[in-house]
């Protein structure tokens, strides 16, 4: 079973750049989108054989995130349930018989760390959240973490500690995630991978230069480790200021 995430970074906006045929071309399971910005009924979007569920912003043109699936699951859920988390439409969750498929956009710490506090807030939130429901059945996590977890996750470690994304804080939050029974698939894969990275500032022709930062992922349930098959981020596809990431998992 075929999984992907791109953060979009505005679908509107990537749908000038060849969004369709980028779609198409994974012929995935599962196609989850982060930071779509949209409203409900600004784009119409459908692809044949695909059932899509969409949570919106309150706030125009910001955040956002969609799943398009070829399995139509057992329950639906928007946020995680709980009011100040659930504005902002972060979260989606399918059901399966033997699993949950979580799609997420976490919050940005913002430039001055202006929102770490809420943050971690979230970041304890959320992995409650995501034990309970590990707690049921396995569970399958995707998304944009804003987060780079160690050193290897980004070109310049050293100059980037405590700016949003690398903060002794966000790193510590994303070891106790992975501490709660889940598990970073690139990295079971690909431990010592260096210079592969899925995001990259518009500025300083960053991407061009490779200086990037690993900040999304696909998290898997510890029961699941021995069904990774593939973890891949894929940096030839363009569109965004990220690039999509997928993961192949052995359901069978």
């Amino acid at each position: 079973m075929k999984f992907v995430s791109w953060n979009v970074n505005g679908l509107r906006a990537v749908m000038g750049k060849n969004f369709v045929d980028i779609f198409s071309s994974f012929d995935a399971d599962f196609f989850c989108l982060q930071e779509t910005k949209l409203q409900e009924g600004q784009i119409d979007l459908s692809f044949p054989g695909y059932k899509s569920y969409w949570n919106y912003a309150e706030k125009k043109g910001y955040s956002g995130t969609a799943i398009f699936t070829k399995h139509e699951p057992l329950s639906v859920t928007y946020g995680i349930g709980i009011e100040d988390h659930d504005k902002e439409g972060r979260v989606i969750t399918l059901e399966y018989d033997h699993f949950y498929m979580v799609d997420a956009y976490i919050p940005n710490s913002q430039d001055g760390l202006k929102r770490l506090e809420y943050r971690m807030k979230w970041e304890d939130d959320f992995r409650s959240y995501l034990v309970s429901l590990k707690e049921k059945k396995s569970v399958v996590y995707c998304g944009d973490l804003n987060v780079a977890h160690n050193e290897i996750d980004l070109k310049n470690p050293k100059t980037n500690r405590m700016n949003a994304g690398f903060t002794d804080e966000e790193r510590d939050k994303m070891t106790k995630l992975l501490e709660s029974g889940f598990i970073d698939t690139f990295r079971l894969l690909h431990p010592n991978e260096k210079d592969i990275y899925s995001w990259w500032s518009y500025r300083f022709k960053a991407r061009e230069k490779n200086t990037g930062w690993r900040i999304d992922y696909f998290i898997v349930s510890e029961d699941l480790k021995d069904k990774v098959k593939e973890a891949n981020i894929h940096t030839d596809v363009f569109g965004s200021d990220h690039c999509p990431v997928s993961l192949v998992l052995d359901l069978n």
